[in-house]
């Protein structure tokens, strides 16, 4: 009995560290994405791409889904 109250504990706590564990890592990719981002050569790259052009061309079809969903 005492193992089961053993066991459930430190699954729970091993939980709570995995999570917190994951969370930290979704925190450390957004703050990467958002230096490499900051490089000036990395935006004249991505503008001669045309990402923001994407961006505008999508944004009409979102607002268009989440119209027909709320009806």
């Amino acid at each position: 009995m005492t193992t089961d109250i053993a066991e459930s504990t430190s699954n729970g706590l091993g939980s709570d560290k995995e999570t917190l564990y994951m969370l930290g890592g979704v925190a450390l990719i957004v703050f990467g994405t958002g230096l490499v981002l900051s490089s000036p050569f990395i935006r004249r790259y991505l503008s001669q791409l045309g990402v923001g052009n994407l961006a505008q061309t999508v944004i009409p079809d979102v607002e268009r889904y989440f119209k027909l969903r709320a009806m």
